[in-house]
């Protein structure tokens, strides 16, 4: 049972990230709601980013290593956090004022394991659909800004897999929701969590690589083989669909 005003924990990664980090450690400082633990890990930036992060280090937990990758850095995170609720929010993304205040909420008023609150892209991503997750890939609207996760629930699924480059958010949410069976929600269009920066790592990966990554992590997870090999061309097919016509 999530007491009334529980700790909650965000994890921010950052490297080399001057220009932006500022503002996504201002957004957690800005929170209406205020149990909140902010822990920051940089992978040993040579920029400014260290400098900046230090302004504000008698408001955050701050930690500077060497990562093997952004998976191993958020696991470092979740691993150091108190909170009883998990977020993730990576430089450059910000959270709305009043995001916080909503997480707690649905965590009082709802008996789950996560939340997927709306966030704010080119448009606002707000629906959670578990149902299509054996045939699409995005059925939730975004892992940085909008996913918080019970601290328990976090240790039963586990760790991000740091042997992936990518993905492995997704990784990480097909066994929460196809092998653990937790029970999440999403909130509603207009409870936006906050802004996710379109210029961040995932947003940059090729629509072929991302598909690559999903069908392996498919494929680990147990998927059949030869569905698979369907939902590879069916993608690529689609995709080109919509290119051309």
């Amino acid at each position: 049972m999530i007491k009334k005003s529980p700790l909650i924990t965000i994890i921010t990664v950052v490297k080399n990230d001057e220009k932006k980090i500022e503002k996504t450690i201002l957004s957690v400082l800005n929170q209406e709601y205020k149990n909140i633990e902010h822990i920051v890990i940089d992978g040993k930036s040579s920029d400014g980013t260290i400098s900046i992060i230090k302004k504000y280090k008698n408001k955050l937990i701050f930690f500077s290593n060497k990562d093997k990758n952004l998976w191993q850095a958020m696991n470092r995170g979740i691993k150091k956090s108190s909170g009883s609720i998990i977020g993730i929010l990576n430089s450059g993304d910000v959270f709305y004022p009043k995001a916080l205040t909503i997480v707690s909420k649905y965590f009082n008023d709802y008996k789950i394991d996560f939340l997927f609150g709306a966030v704010k892209k080119n448009k606002v991503f707000h629906l959670y659909e578990p149902e299509k997750i054996f045939y699409r890939f995005n059925v939730y609207p975004s892992h940085s800004c909008g996913f918080f996760i019970k601290k328990n629930a976090q240790k039963k699924v586990g760790y991000y897999n740091e042997n992936l480059e990518i993905c492995s958010d997704y990784d990480l949410f097909y066994k929460m929701i196809t092998k653990y069976k937790m029970k999440g929600t999403s909130t509603k269009k207009n409870e936006v969590m906050g802004k996710f920066d379109m210029s961040g790592l995932s947003s940059r990966q090729s629509f072929l690589k991302t598909l690559f990554f999903e069908i392996i992590i498919r494929y680990r997870n147990g998927q059949n083989f030869l569905f698979l090999f369907f939902l590879f061309f069916l993608k690529i097919f689609n995709k080109l669909r919509n290119l051309l016509f």
